[in-house]
């Protein structure tokens, strides 16, 4: 009788002696390579997880400037007030030696009445005019210089670029002619929202390989958490994408791709914040705040000029990346670093302490009050950190009072805010739900649980002309 062959693996645990108690001994433990189908000893495993990236969520700008509001239809449309004064930009010189002016293609020269006076002026060159003629057809008004003979001094025929705009009037005794009538002029914004969407899914069998990890929440909460990891951080990565959509998303444009073979048609897309600003707003490109020599100084000053002419609102906050906000630090110390031998400290109180804080949260200048602080969605390098071309938002503090077409009356609303759809029947502010069959829901046939999310909603940027982008180009 022959004895069979034993298989080649018994044969390496010869060695193996065993032992009445549980301990280690040189003879008496399995190695990964004596057993390659199971192993004696779990790994030792750290049950807490590294916080490698610390808190990875770039929501909260939309929460620290704005609001959210429910709205019930498809479009969300809203008025904003026009200029009080009449003005042109691009007013061209026609016939020099009959002072005949034209005003640019598309101007309303019915604002401009008979008997008005206006500021002419090309560069900084200006003469005052009484309006004598204007043709509301082809744009063309006669103007009266009060003194000059005529308006070569603005230049030659067909000079353009000339400015004008309407400072009074002036008519004879008993006239009975007044200027032409000036409706209140208005401009109509309209946004809609979008359908954002996630899941999050997991097998039946993973769920039943329960395992228990210790993790410290986006909020700073901590505490352990068993397969549902995973569907917690997609949870937050849909709200982060909530507020990444406000500020990043376009409308198609007729033509595009989009508005072919989007989801929507035509009308898919909505205004996000930099769409918004890009269009509507005022855009400032390669800021150098940081510069010697009070350069960087007179860049900020520019930028007062371009506010005073909108709606000068006096306190504003400004979310900006690290190299913007390093560049505004250094602009600001070098506003105290004078005097011969030694530091002054005046402009802080006195205070050394202050002055040597070289991390600036707030100042003013001119007659405007800056917060300042740090934009993680611009310098996490998985957002827009990884491209660099915006640097910063400064946006207005405040509310602004619009016409709300819906409700048929003035309303305050923040300049930066967020409308989702809901009802009685129906809130989509941000919606959750399970399906599948595992966890206790058995509505399908499928061996998985989905944890879905939804919302719909739109972003209404008003006044955007008193907001300002800071971008970079080169």
């Amino acid at each position: 009788m022959a004895l069979a062959t034993s298989p080649a693996g018994l044969a390496n645990l010869a060695h193996l002696t065993p032992r009445p108690i549980k301990g280690l001994f040189g003879d008496n433990y399995l190695s990964v390579g004596d057993m390659d189908f199971t192993q004696q000893f779990l790994p030792e495993v750290y049950e807490k997880e590294v916080e490698r990236y610390g808190n990875r969520t770039i929501s909260g700008f939309l929460r620290m400037v704005g609001a959210e509001l429910p709205m019930a239809s498809d479009q969300v449309v809203w008025s904003e007030q026009g200029r009080l004064h009449v003005a042109f930009d691009d007013v061209v010189l026609t016939t020099v030696a009959s002072n005949i002016i034209t005003l640019a293609s598309g101007a309303d020269a019915s604002l401009i009445g008979v008997g008005a006076t206006v500021v002419l002026s090309k560069g900084f060159v200006t003469l005052k005019a009484y309006v004598s003629a204007v043709n509301t057809t082809s744009g063309a008004v006669t103007v009266q210089p009060y003194g000059v003979a005529d308006i070569s001094s603005l230049g030659a025929d067909a000079t353009t670029g000339v400015k004008l705009f309407v400072y009074g009037s002036e008519y004879a005794k008993k006239s009975q002619t007044a200027g032409n009538p000036i409706d209140a002029s208005f401009s109509t914004y309209n946004n809609k929202p979008i359908i954002l969407r996630d899941k999050y899914s997991v097998s039946g069998s993973d769920v039943a390989q329960i395992g228990w990890i210790e993790v410290t929440t986006e909020i700073g909460t901590s505490g352990y958490l068993w397969y549902l990891k995973s569907e917690h951080e997609a949870r937050i990565r849909f709200e982060d994408q909530l507020e990444m959509s406000m500020i990043e998303a376009e409308k198609a444009v007729a033509g595009s791709a989009a508005a072919t073979n989007g989801p929507s048609g035509a009308t898919s897309g909505s205004e996000g914040l930099f769409s918004a600003l890009s269009t509507r707003g005022l855009v400032y490109n390669d800021a150098d705040f940081g510069a010697a020599a009070g350069a960087g100084l007179a860049e900020f000053d520019t930028i007062l000029q371009e506010l005073d002419k909108q709606g000068a609102i006096e306190e504003n906050m400004m979310f900006l990346n690290r190299g913007t906000s390093l560049s505004i630090d250094n602009m600001l110390a070098a506003q105290n670093s004078y005097g011969a031998g030694g530091t002054s400290y005046g402009v802080f109180d006195n205070s050394e302490e202050m002055a040597l804080n070289l991390g600036f949260s707030g100042f003013r200048r001119g007659a405007y009050d800056f917060y300042k602080t740090d934009w993680k969605y611009l310098n996490d390098s998985t957002t827009r950190g990884s491209i660099a071309d915006v640097e910063g938002v400064i946006a207005p503090a405040g509310t602004s009072t619009v016409y709300d077409q819906q409700l048929g009356q003035n309303i305050s609303r923040p300049f930066l805010h967020i409308r989702y759809r809901a009802s009685e029947a129906e809130d989509r502010r941000m919606k959750s739900w399970v399906t599948g069959s595992v966890g206790g829901n058995y509505t399908s046939e499928a061996d998985e649980m989905n944890v879905h999310f939804l919302s719909e909603r739109a972003l209404c940027v008003q006044a955007a002309n008193n907001f300002l982008l800071l971008k970079a180009t080169a």
